[in-house]
């Protein structure tokens, strides 16, 4: 036996098993494929081992291939108990949201205005929207609040001071510094109080003729707790009003409804900063906005035209696929249907008694594991060790982690947490429309009744 004795990559590929690979891959992935399965059989011959058959080569390059192309963006079902889930693409779309998606997905109106049959703006897509919403005089969205905050700086201060104090110097999601962006927009930072206080008097000490903009981040993802203090968003405006700084408002979250209506605690909405006076604010459309992935900035039209007009927004702005889920998302709140149509409204409104309700039919149809009392978070970096209570369906075991790994490798992975030794999977974060989904995965896993991911 010899590497002579190997096939040929001519020989294998006018076999009908390497024909079928070219039709459903294409002749140069299939090509490469086989070239590599070969190297590596050349490699084991080497080192002593045996001649595979072509059959076998054939088999590998079919592997190979499956795993070169196999999506790594993947739909999964969240069982988690949190909500918005920033490693499970946060904030799951409205079902209106997902048929804008869709309809979006060809050629349409991004920048065409079709009464007129002339060039049109994106902007409009969503601004009207904001503005009907919000009460805002304008609204302009980019790709991401990051992205809104830098680009609101970048505009309105740079070359200037931004006066921020030094409990809202965050770290967001990713290592992102609040520090760190305000830099990069070309803005000084002139950090004001002390991490645990700072007083109105502190912001009228650094104000100078070169304060450009007055910054206040909102702690949407910690809490400062114990001896402390910060001003108000009202006086920091009243205060800008007196020396003519613009107050830029960092919400993070962009709640647009009262989250103490549900048992949380109270996160500033987007209306009450407005109606506070700051000259913009900037939010997320994807945390508890409930849309995708957009940074949304609303405010005086003085404000946000500079911002519309810098060249940074061409580099930050969004595409028509965003625009549309956006809108779709933004009708639900003007159309009064939030709770019941976007999802992760409709999870923190869902009541403790309905999902004991879904536990206990998980339960009977499984016929087995145990409907326990227990907490869901928001997630998202929105409202820090804020609970609601919620029913979970525990799955005690000797192995629990191993058990939710095999979840993890089902066709359409299910995503469980552990908690006192125990599988537990909780009803509020699993789509009504997964449920089915849900069952045949865990009776997959649990019973052998189904393959998993890669398996025969």
């Amino acid at each position: 036996m010899s590497l002579r004795d190997l096939p040929s990559v001519e020989r294998l590929l006018q076999t009908e098993a390497a024909g079928a690979l070219r039709a459903a891959y294409g002749r140069p992935l299939t090509l490469q494929a086989l070239r590599l399965v070969l190297d590596g059989a050349r490699q084991a011959i080497r080192g002593g081992g045996g001649l595979p058959l072509p059959g076998q080569i054939l088999l590998q390059a079919q592997q190979t291939l499956e795993d070169w192309l196999a999506p790594t963006l993947r739909p999964v079902i969240n069982a988690t108990g949190v909500i918005v889930h920033t490693n499970l693409g946060r904030a799951p779309l409205s079902p209106a949201a997902r048929r804008a998606l869709a309809g979006a997905a060809g050629t349409n109106s991004l920048e065409f205005n079709l009464a007129r049959g002339g060039r049109g703006l994106r902007d409009q897509h969503a601004e009207d929207l904001l503005r009907r919403l919000t009460g805002a005089q304008a609204a302009l969205v980019v790709n991401n609040n990051a992205a809104a905050v830098l680009l609101a700086l970048t505009a309105l201060a740079r070359g200037q001071d931004v006066l921020i104090s030094r409990s809202q110097l965050v770290e967001i999601g990713g290592g992102f510094r609040v520090p760190d962006v305000l830099k990069q927009s070309g803005a000084r930072l002139v950090e004001v109080g002390t991490t645990n206080r700072t007083h109105l008097a502190d912001y009228e000490a650094a104000l100078s003729a070169r304060t450009g903009v007055i910054l206040r981040a909102h702690h949407s993802n910690f809490k400062i707790v114990g001896f402390t203090t910060e001003p108000s968003l009202s006086e920091l405006v009243e205060l800008g009003a007196r020396q003519r700084v613009a107050v830029v408002d960092d919400l993070g979250s962009g709640a647009l409804l009262d989250t103490s209506a549900f048992g949380l605690g109270h996160e500033p909405t987007v209306q009450e900063s407005l109606q506070a006076g700051a000259a913009a604010v900037c939010f997320s459309g994807d945390k508890l906005l409930g849309g995708p992935q957009a940074g949304i900035i609303v405010g005086t039209s003085m404000h946000i035209e500079p911002m519309r007009r810098h060249p940074l927004a061409r580099a930050l702005r969004p595409d028509k696929l965003c625009l549309a889920a956006l809108a779709a998302t933004l009708e639900h709140y003007l159309r009064d249907e939030a709770l019941r149509e976007i999802p992760v409204w409709r999870m923190i409104a869902a009541p403790a008694a309905e999902l004991e309700g879904r536990a206990r039919v998980w339960q009977t149809r499984l016929g087995q594991g145990e409907v326990r009392p227990g907490l869901s978070t928001v997630g998202g970096g929105s409202l820090p060790e804020e609970t609601l209570p919620t029913w979970l369906l525990v799955l005690p075991g000797p192995r629990p982690n191993a058990l939710v790994g095999q979840l993890r490798r089902l066709e359409l992975p299910i995503i469980a947490r552990v908690e006192d030794d125990c599988v537990a999977l909780d009803p509020r974060t699993v789509l009504p429309e997964d449920e089915d989904n849900l069952l045949a995965g865990l009776s997959a896993a649990l019973g052998g009744g189904l393959p998993l991911r890669g398996e025969g």
